[in-house]
């Protein structure tokens, strides 16, 4: 964790706190992302914090360690990360774990994996690790790392003095969010089968 509260780089730092915050947290130091999101997201309904401003920055900082993640797996390899591992906070067994989940639903890990804590910064070193081309990453990590924004900045916003309650909601019921983020990768998985079918009858 922090060494300071995070209500204290927010109020310090302002914006440069949400980017630097975000950038650190998904390359995997210890930094509680979703808490930071609906933080942010109850300073702007007391207009703290404007929104427009708010989801920029939280998508550049997101997007910038999530491109760190992949560039470390494309330089280095997944071997070496797996003996290096203990300097960026990563276990061979989570590693692991991030290669089977590539291995089974691919790109849309890089996607849906923001809402599963520990996976985001694994995966895309991974899909770094395995080549993966540098704009078809692109299209799947940076489109959930806006999502994944905007969800949590606007659960803060409509949370309002309850965002706490929300955030420790969100660590304690992370299954529930695995379900879910299954729910909606397997929901995308049919709605392109039948679309790939309708396409190839029609």
């Amino acid at each position: 964790m922090l060494f300071l509260p995070v209500e204290y780089w927010l109020a310090k730092y302002s914006y440069l706190a949400i980017y630097v915050l975000l950038t650190t947290g998904i390359i995997g130091l210890p930094v509680p992302d979703e808490t930071i999101l609906t933080l942010t997201g109850y300073l702007v309904s007391k207009n703290e914090l404007i929104l427009v401003p708010t989801i920029a920055v939280a998508f550049l900082g997101s997007i910038s360690g999530i491109t760190i993640s992949y560039l470390l797996g494309r330089l280095l390899g997944i071997l070496a990360l797996k003996k290096a591992g203990r300097f960026l906070h990563i276990s061979e067994k989570n590693l692991e774990k991030g290669e089977l989940w590539f291995e089974k639903l691919g790109k849309w890990t890089l996607t849906f994996g923001y809402f599963i804590p520990g996976v985001r910064h694994i995966i895309a070193i991974i899909a770094g690790s395995t080549k993966l081309k540098v704009h078809i990453f692109a299209v799947y990590a940076y489109s959930g790392a806006l999502v994944w924004s905007i969800t949590f900045i606007l659960l803060g916003y409509y949370a309002g003095e309850k965002w706490k309650l929300i955030s420790q909601s969100i660590e304690n019921h992370s299954f529930l969010f695995l379900i879910l983020t299954f729910s909606i990768i397997i929901a995308v998985w049919v709605f392109k089968y039948f679309q790939n079918r309708k396409k190839r009858l029609g």
